[in-house]
């Protein structure tokens, strides 16, 4: 017999799924799910024995299945391939930082997105995460961590705001006090520019941080390496970020790959800066990491130093991105759930 999952409801979910139980009852399960991570309803000591047994039999409380891991050399990073119920998979990064621990998660099984310069998206889409899969990525990490981490990414594979309602749902359960009772104020949600889901974003009134892929000053140039430009180009993009600056009070973050000889001269400096002019947004410079697949080269240090210099010498505040975990392809661009018989490959 299928059993029902009730890891990723939300309270109201479990008291209507549990009735006719009483709902104090929905909310120590909830309880002991969510704030103790208890997954065996044999070990919920407040639920009376024969209710422990008569749940055992109906229900689950099922996160995700280890397939493998990958550790960086200097121990700050480590990658995980997270089995899930349909047998797909997905990544999920752990990061040490001086300032906190971070995960990053995937949103989507692959991705249909096409960015010229991203592992992700090679295979295409599979489908959807559902919000309790992507709330099992974090508790996944807490449960390896021995503690909450301090913030959550959404920044692995897909584009979370093609999956807006789960990602949603998601967000507004890791903020419930029962649940994690994360601040939105710790969460990032990375896109590469879906006009309309910023809008309908900005008007949830949940100040995460929106970090939006630019990597590119132009629409020519964007459009050559993000498809997506030709259907939201940059006028309309910036306008939606800063729309979504000034709604929250959020500063924007742009993120901005540099690609060796593509994007990453003095010129396209020059324009980035002009475009994003007055905006409550800064720039986050990413080099490129190498992808197999992919025929970019990374820029040279001097090259990362002199576009960074010039941004922040001309108005705009930019910082460059520590990669962590490119050793094991776990970086920025390299995620792609590629596994062989359970066994991670880097």
């Amino acid at each position: 017999m299928n059993k029902t999952n009730l890891f990723g409801m939300t309270l109201e979910e479990l008291e209507a799924e549990l009735a006719p139980l009483p709902k104090f009852r929905a909310k120590q399960i909830a309880a002991q799910i969510y704030k103790h991570g208890v997954k065996k309803f044999d070990d919920m000591s407040e639920l009376p024995k024969a209710l422990r047994a008569e749940l055992s039999e109906h229900y689950e409380v099922r996160v995700a299945d280890l397939l493998g891991r990958l550790d960086s050399a200097d121990g700050l990073t480590s990658k995980f391939l997270l089995g899930l119920a349909d047998g797909a998979a997905v990544e999920v990064v752990l990061m040490l930082h001086d300032y906190g621990t971070s995960v990053c998660i995937s949103s989507q099984v692959g991705c249909q997105m096409g960015c010229k310069f991203c592992a992700s998206t090679l295979k295409g889409l599979q489908r959807n995460l559902t919000a309790a899969e992507m709330l099992g990525e974090i508790f996944f990490a807490n449960e390896i961590l021995g503690k909450a981490v301090d913030s959550v990414v959404v920044m692995g594979t897909g584009e979370p705001l093609m999956n807006y309602d789960e990602l949603i749902k998601m967000l507004r359960l890791l903020h419930e006090d029962y649940c994690l009772g994360m601040s939105y104020r710790k969460v990032t949600i990375s896109t590469c520019g879906i006009v309309p889901a910023i809008k309908k974003l900005r008007d949830e009134k949940i100040p995460v941080t929106l970090s939006i892929s630019l990597h590119a000053p132009d629409d020519n140039l964007r459009s050559a390496l993000m498809p997506i430009n030709s259907a939201f180009g940059l006028k309309s993009l910036l306008q939606a970020g800063d729309d979504y600056a000034q709604a929250t009070g959020r500063r924007v973050t742009y993120e901005y790959i540099l690609l060796g000889g593509v994007n990453d001269t003095e010129e396209h400096a020059r324009r980035l800066a002009k475009i994003l002019s007055g905006q409550l947004a800064n720039v986050n410079l990413i080099p490129f990491n190498p992808v197999s697949e992919r025929s970019f080269k990374p820029p040279t240090n001097a090259t990362v130093k002199k576009f960074f210099h010039f941004l922040n010498t001309h108005g705009i505040g930019a910082t460059i991105r520590k990669e962590m975990g490119a050793d094991v392809n776990a970086a920025c661009g390299q995620l792609r759930a590629k596994h062989n018989q359970g066994v991670f490959q880097k």
